[in-house]
């Protein structure tokens, strides 16, 4: 498998692209603290407006709507650390979130995969969670890994558990779900807490996250996902406060009517969290969609998705929260040409912003219905490339070069020039992994296929001899507590080969 012989590093600043002058943040901003304050957000539950009436908020019970005064909002929203880490189980996978330092990840949960060998559609599995995870594990340029893929051959009541459980198998980099309810959040914070030594050590170095959508557009809070928020906040796991609001359907059809809206939803949500919380771990949430206004369909691929999540980052900056990002989603059905720009855009775009933790970046296809195997090895180079764009450009005397252009002269050579040397292969020059640049005629005509040179990439690290991530007397006791339907790691994948996933059970 061809590498790199130096890959751009995670984390670097993305302060690039401004798609917003500071001037329309602040409008922007002051437009969501009105809504707040005169407009409110629908909270049914009897126990959160008690929590928000007791802060100062105006509680209607009769409408069991909480509207909260600006200067509230501001002051509980500066609870919220500005920076935090995100680790992984091993520390070159640690993650500083904050301060626009750019990672990249998958996302999920899709509910079909596209099938490796025979290229068909088919649901997702519980071993198509560990198998993507150690497909993650060995691309440098996804750094955190977001369950990609529903388990839908595991029980509801175990589900949580389980895809943890999978990812953790597979990769030792951030893992990242959502929880169906807080003892699934208790199961899985005691399971990594197993693996970690103790519950101070995960608090310390926390390589597990979770993502709640408490937010449901427009204007309303779910209030049984805030129980599962609610969990995670007091064990002191980092979260991700979620809410997708859509152009025209669940939001205003103006990219600024959006933007106005889910920064609301953002700021209630934050507000909420440091109530329950003070200075608990939290990444902003904003995940705009767009429609299809002739059809009203979900459009996962389009410009304007990446326009404002990149804006979405400013937004978050401004009140100084880390943004849990979205970017690389595509409309298109299979790993092509469509696919390939969508993707290159929208990551693009939100990098150069600066998104913390920008998740989708790799594997998803078909507006984030489908993942596939080879997307995954495609998308690592695609994330590369942005990455070496935010780099940048050295700029010092070595670089600048006069003394070799001097030394060259007109007409001279710079192709055996020691400073080539020392360059050519340096990190001066992203190479991708999957990516072809051969000349046509040293491929005796035949134009290579990226994405069977992407396939044959991740049948090579799925093939690969698999070891035991989580220790052998720690998986025995997670075992012996919990259902875990995912059979101990063995050399072969049954990705490629079709075996049977998981034990059967009566629900599956």
């Amino acid at each position: 498998m061809q590498r790199a012989k130096s890959m751009p590093q995670k984390g670097l600043q993305g302060r690039k692209l401004h798609l917003l002058s500071t001037k329309k943040v602040e409008q922007i901003h002051k437009t969501s603290l009105r809504i707040l304050e005169e407009v409110g957000v629908s909270v049914k539950d009897e126990r959160y407006l008690n929590l928000f009436r007791r802060v100062g908020a105006s509680v209607d019970r009769s409408k069991q709507t909480v509207r909260l005064p600006s200067v509230l909002v501001n002051d509980l929203v500066s609870l919220a650390p500005s920076q935090f880490l995100m680790a992984g189980r091993k520390r070159e996978h640690d993650m500083q979130i904050g301060d626009r330092h750019v990672h990249l990840g998958s996302g999920g949960a899709t509910v079909r995969v596209l099938d490796l060998d025979s290229g068909h559609l088919r649901p997702s599995t519980l071993q198509d969670q560990y198998d993507l995870a150690w497909l993650v594990e060995h691309l440098d340029n996804v750094h955190f890994y977001q369950c990609p893929v529903a388990c839908n051959d595991v029980p509801a009541d175990i589900v949580t558990i389980n895809s943890f459980y999978a990812a953790l198998a597979g990769t030792t980099k951030n893992v990242q779900d959502s929880a169906t309810n807080p003892q699934a959040v208790k199961d899985v914070i005691t399971m990594a807490a197993m693996i970690a030594g103790s519950r101070e050590t995960l608090r310390m170095r926390p390589f597990i996250s979770f993502v709640t959508s408490c937010m449901i557009s427009p204007l309303q809070l779910d209030t049984k996902v805030v129980r599962v928020l609610e969990t995670v906040l007091k064990d002191g796991i980092p979260v991700a406060l979620s809410s997708a609001p859509v152009t025209g359907l669940s939001a205003p059809a103006t990219l600024a009517g959006l933007l106005s809206l889910v920064h609301a939803e953002q700021l209630f949500a934050i507000a909420l969290s440091q109530i329950i919380a003070p200075g608990a771990r939290v990444l902003y949430g904003a995940v705009p969609g767009v429609a299809d206004m002739w059809n009203m369909g979900f459009l996962g691929g389009a410009i304007e998705a990446g326009m404002m999540n990149a804006a979405a980052v400013l937004l978050a900056k401004h009140i100084k929260v880390p943004i849990y990002s979205d970017a690389g989603g595509a409309d298109a059905k299979l790993p092509d040409i469509q696919a390939g720009y969508e993707k290159a855009l929208s990551i693009l775009q939100v990098s150069l912003s600066g998104g913390d933790y920008i998740h989708h970046s790799a594997g998803v296809l078909d507006s984030l219905m489908t993942v596939a195997y080879e997307q995954f090895v495609i998308d690592n180079d695609i994330n590369g490339m942005a990455m070496r764009v935010l780099q940048g450009i050295e700029v010092n005397d070595d670089t600048l070069a006069f003394d070799v252009i001097k030394e060259v002269g007109p007409c001279g050579r710079f192709f055996t020039h020691k400073h080539t040397l020392k360059y050519a292969r340096s990190d001066e020059f992203y190479v991708p992994t999957g990516l072809t640049r051969k000349h046509l005629r040293a491929r005796n005509g035949e134009a290579d296929d990226v994405r069977e040179g992407a396939r044959q990439i991740a049948r090579e690290i799925l093939d690969k001899e698999r070891i035991a991530l989580i220790p052998q007397n720690i998986d025995r006791k997670i075992r012996r507590r919990f259902d875990i339907r995912l059979p101990l790691p063995h050399r072969s994948t049954t990705t490629t080969k079709q075996k049977a996933a998981v034990r059967p059970s009566p629900e599956a």
